[in-house]
């Protein structure tokens, strides 16, 4: 199984052993890992999984899609490094990826 970097905001590290075809957030949810609330629990509904994953990984995970990028208009933090981690599947190239988790999941508006 890949394994994968979850980084907090501290630089707190936690490796993840991920199956293939699982997204990003249902393994952080699983290990419990700090900072990924998951509120909807996967339908690209609210912005609580947020985190970073440096652009040169796209060409492995894809580019998010329209509602991917609609819903991360909703976060105050976002930048070009920005997904959903519901929406980022993980394959068995995904070995040694990391994951950075912003400070807070802060959704515009509220």
């Amino acid at each position: 199984m890949p394994a994968v970097t979850f980084v907090q905001a501290d630089g707190t590290r936690q490796i993840v052993r991920v199956q293939a075809g699982a997204s990003l957030m249902e393994a952080a949810v699983r290990a419990r890992v700090p900072g990924i609330e998951a509120k909807c629990r996967g339908g690209c509904a609210c912005v609580t999984c947020h985190v970073y994953i440096e652009p040169h990984w796209r060409s492995e995970l894809g580019t998010p899609s329209a509602m991917e990028e609609s819903m991360l208009d909703f976060t105050d933090a976002v930048d070009a490094r920005s997904r959903l981690s519901c929406q980022v599947r993980v394959t068995r190239a995904c070995h040694g990826l990391i994951v950075q988790v912003p400070a807070e999941q802060r959704v515009l508006g509220l």
